[in-house]
């Protein structure tokens, strides 16, 4: 295709999406879908198309960015959210806690954010949620509030019964926590997105910055920066820990969260004690990971990245001497500095987990992460088929390895992959509509 380049300029242009990332393969089959859609054959003919209309460069933008996302999966970045919001509010009872989800996609993870916050006690006055989205698709099927089987996995969907209605095989979202999310269109890179915002108590913003280039990671930062409170957090992904940690930007240290902090010019202050109770204390490392770590994160589709939130617990610590840490506190250690983007050495302490206890799904999961997160392709792939041997029903390792399959360009393999994962739903849910 001639054009393709010209294209992938003008998508990269509207939306960040870089051509080097993603792979010219997935670029020029949305140009063909768009193309056929159309009954076009001349490249050049809907290049110019798309350079004249925004209606168009909206459609191509719509089959671009494919999402994956279900509730509550990244719980415990949601969960310290209710705990540190519900402390906020003990301390500040007129306060409205202010959340900012982006991208949002169909809507799982802000409506996530209000279940937790009512579960915790909060009251719908007592918090907004501001939840964007390039793709209006998305936004129309979080509208609607109606949701299928894909749009609930792991075990612990308690909040499926209390929050949803079955209605015909899919569920309906209440009212109440519909009610709590605002939707709206909105592209990171536009010049006016946010500019006129008031500050935000807690932002989401994960597994998208991967996808930019450095300037543009740095531009999106910034940006996010500018809408926090002073005392606010922003999560992001696993891969994205080191692009924000810096000169102005801490990790929170909140284990598996992947949370940061604005830091202060001085000494950071003591964290209260509502919050202390959720950091997980790391050992020091002498070799700090360097901060670019993560622009060398793999190739992926622009997908709200699969598998990258809870990791299960690890086996049960046997008693051991007092020269010898427990494998399964190697790991709690090993994640929380995986939070820190300090990967060297998360990967050494899951090394020694592996042989001090022995093989397991847990530590070659999160050594596929941590490989994952410093763009090693390869051994990220290993360790996820390490994890899948050792327990072949491991939902977060296979859904991993089928975006790591995707961007390799073997679809088939990626697609066997989520359909293993899907199989581990609960028998006759329906599918997502």
């Amino acid at each position: 295709m001639k054009s393709l380049q010209a294209i992938a300029d003008k998508l990269k242009a509207a939306m960040g999406l870089d051509m080097a990332t993603v792979g010219a393969s997935l670029i020029e089959r949305v140009v063909r879908e768009r193309m056929a859609v159309l009954e076009m054959e001349d490249d050049a003919l809907y290049l110019s198309l798309l350079l004249s209309s925004a209606a168009e460069l909206q459609a191509l933008i719509e089959l671009a960015v494919v999402p994956e996302t279900w509730f509550f999966r990244d719980r415990e970045a949601i969960l310290a959210v209710a705990r540190l919001a519900s402390d906020k509010l003990a301390a500040q009872p007129a306060a409205v806690i202010r959340i900012l989800s982006l991208p949002c996609s169909t809507g799982e993870e802000p409506y996530s954010l209000a279940m937790a916050l009512l579960d915790a006690g909060l009251t719908p006055g007592q918090f907004v949620i501001d939840a964007y989205d390039i793709r209006t698709r998305s936004l129309e099927i979080a509208a609607a509030g109606l949701y299928g089987r894909n749009s609930f996995r792991g075990q612990e969907l308690a909040f499926r019964d209390r929050h949803f209605d079955l209605e015909q095989g899919q569920w309906r979202l209440h009212e109440r926590i519909r009610s709590q999310v605002r939707f709206a269109p909105g592209n990171l890179l536009a010049p006016d997105f946010l500019r006129h915002s008031q500050p935000y108590d807690f932002i989401f913003c994960r597994n998208v910055l991967i996808y930019f280039e450095r300037d543009v990671q740095r531009q999106v930062v910034q940006l996010l920066a500018s809408v926090m409170k002073p005392d606010a957090l922003i999560f992001v992904g696993p891969a994205e820990g080191g692009i924000l940690l810096g000169p102005t930007m801490e990790s929170a240290g909140i284990a598996l969260a992947f949370g940061f902090r604005k830091r202060v010019a001085a000494a950071v202050p003591p964290l209260p004690p509502a919050w202390a109770s959720l950091v997980q204390a790391a050992p020091p490392a002498p070799t700090p990971v360097r901060p670019d770590a993560a622009h060398r994160a793999p190739a992926r589709r622009i997908v709200a990245s699969a598998a990258l939130g809870a990791v299960g617990t690890a086996t049960a610590a046997r008693p051991a001497s007092p020269a010898t840490a427990l494998p399964a506190g190697l790991l709690e250690r090993a994640r929380a500095l995986a939070d820190q983007g300090r990967f060297a050495q998360a990967g050494e302490l899951c090394e020694q987990a592996v042989q001090q206890q022995g093989p397991s799904a847990e530590a070659f999961y999160l050594q596929g992460l941590i490989h994952d997160a410093g763009g090693q392709q390869e051994l990220a792939q290993r360790c996820y088929r390490k994890a899948l041997y050792l327990e072949p029903e491991h939902q977060a390792a296979l859904l991993q390895l089928a975006a790591l399959l995707q961007a390799q360009g073997d679809a088939s393999g990626a697609q066997r992959m989520r359909q293993r994962a899907e199989r581990m739903a609960k028998p006759g849910e329906g599918a997502h509509g």
